[in-house]
């Protein structure tokens, strides 16, 4: 755990650093160390397409808002279609993944208790030199993206169960 929390406020569009990782744009609006390590909260912002594989945390819970798009949820044995407005919350544990729909970026507030989930994707992915989803040849290649996520997901207690959902599913 961090030290001691205190008061955080972020100005709209304002984050303690942002991260380009699997694609995407993580915005932090909270760190770990920001919360005593209780809370972490980011912005995250992905385009069409993109697939978790079927995977659990074994130390956080997750929730999150969904502020823009479309994704398909799987949670255990129950698959969602969500929209902006929807709300998940995912308990410690329960196997899960998403693939983000449609044609325009999904938005989404994501929170990990505790919080130090989100640092996976900051040791996984790149600080982001815009805020904006990386474009072609910005972050790393997906192969070693993809090495670096075996690599370190464990530590965070990460396991991957399975594999993504379907690109036809839902």
């Amino acid at each position: 755990m961090g030290g001691e929390a205190s008061v955080v406020m972020r100005e709209p569009g304002g984050s303690a650093h942002e991260t380009w990782a699997m694609g995407s744009l993580f915005e932090h609006l909270l760190t770990a160390d920001e919360s005593a390590g209780r809370l972490g909260v980011a912005v995250v912002t992905q385009p069409p397409g993109i697939a978790t594989p079927l995977h659990r945390h074994t130390r956080e819970a997750e929730a999150f808002y969904l502020l823009e798009g479309e994704m398909t949820y799987r949670a255990g044995e129950e698959d969602y279609e969500l929209g902006p407005g929807c709300f998940m919350y995912l308990p410690q544990g329960l196997p899960h993944a998403f693939r983000t729909r449609g044609t325009g970026p999904v938005r989404y507030l994501a929170l990990s208790e505790p919080g130090h989930l989100l640092g996976l994707y900051d040791e996984v992915g790149v600080p982001a030199t815009a805020r904006r989803v990386p474009g072609e040849g910005e972050g790393r290649p997906m192969a070693e993206e993809i090495a670096r996520w075996n690599e370190v997901g464990p530590r965070y207690g990460l396991e991957v169960v399975g594999p993504p959902i379907p690109e036809a599913a839902g």
